[in-house]
């Protein structure tokens, strides 16, 4: 376990320092607000998410891996396969299930309270990759540690699926952009910041689709890509129309109350009449 946190602390800590660099030298877009205000509470989040998982649910997903793998528990414990196809298979498990996790985020309007948390970011950068209620964060290790159990996916796999999880995060929420010719055959396969910044659209349609972390094929599969944005790449409006940049949602103690609170306007997101109808 002490292995396994020193690589997850190491990658992480990497990516989002390349990540940092990367927006600092090439930046995407304006931002609405200067980083001072917004990053203490994104990154302080962070803090408070991961004690809660280790106070809350110590082993993690891990811990259920390594559980399954002692008891031969799961589908994919009774099979005799190569540790390649047991990853791979592994890997596309987690990560069809934390694609199925985000779209019902989006679709019951009990989690959306708790999702909107990472939506009211007013800007989008890496640290929007982080910005997660720890109910979300709780709720999402319990599927998770689901997942692991029923299919006996081993805890290397779920190592790497972790720190790619991370990774993608970050990666995919940056304020930066791939260059034109790379962005098409990159989003083919991964989800790129271009892709993942229309899901953070004001608009509803457009926030109710591209709901994929790592792999983008999820949305073509199941029907809830859009390939462009209304307003344009440049033009996306950012956020949530009830949490304006204005306003006191970069506070941490306000971010942290967001599910608990009755917006001041209609949610952007909670319209289910729209929600199935968003993909183009």
């Amino acid at each position: 376990m002490q292995t396994e946190l020193y690589w997850r602390l190491g990658c992480f800590l990497g990516v989002l320092a390349l990540m940092m660099l990367w927006e600092r030298l090439r930046p995407k877009r304006q931002a609405k607000l200067p980083a001072r205000r917004r990053w203490p509470a994104n990154l302080g989040i962070v803090a408070i998410n991961t004690l809660a998982l280790r106070v809350l649910i110590p082993a993690g997903a891990i811990g259920a891996a390594v559980w399954a793998e002692h008891q031969q528990f799961g589908l994919l414990q009774q099979v005799s396969w190569p540790f390649w196809l047991h990853a791979v298979i592994g890997f596309l498990l987690l990560d069809c299930a934390i694609y199925w996790q985000h779209r019902i985020l989006h679709q019951v309007p009990l989690l959306w309270r708790i999702h909107r948390v990472h939506h009211a970011d007013t800007d989008f950068d890496t640290t929007t990759g982080l910005r997660f209620h720890p109910l979300e964060i709780l709720l999402s290790m319990l599927l998770k540690i689901a997942v692991v159990a029923v299919f006996g996916i081993g805890a290397t796999v779920v190592l790497i699926f972790e720190i790619a999880l991370n990774a993608t995060s970050l990666f995919n929420h940056g304020n930066v952009a791939l260059p034109r010719r790379l962005e098409g055959p990159v989003r083919a396969l991964i989800v790129t910041q271009e892709m993942h910044r229309i899901h953070h659209s004001q608009i509803p349609r457009e926030t109710n689709s591209n709901y994929s972390f790592n792999f983008s094929i999820w949305d073509r599969i199941f029907r809830s890509y859009t390939a462009t944005p209304k307003k344009g790449s440049d033009g996306i409006d950012i956020g949530l129309k009830e949490y304006p940049a204005n306003s006191d949602s970069t506070h941490l103690r306000f971010i942290l109350a967001i599910p608990f609170r009755q917006p001041d306007q209609a949610d952007a997101g909670s319209d289910n009449q729209e929600k199935d109808g968003s993909a183009q």
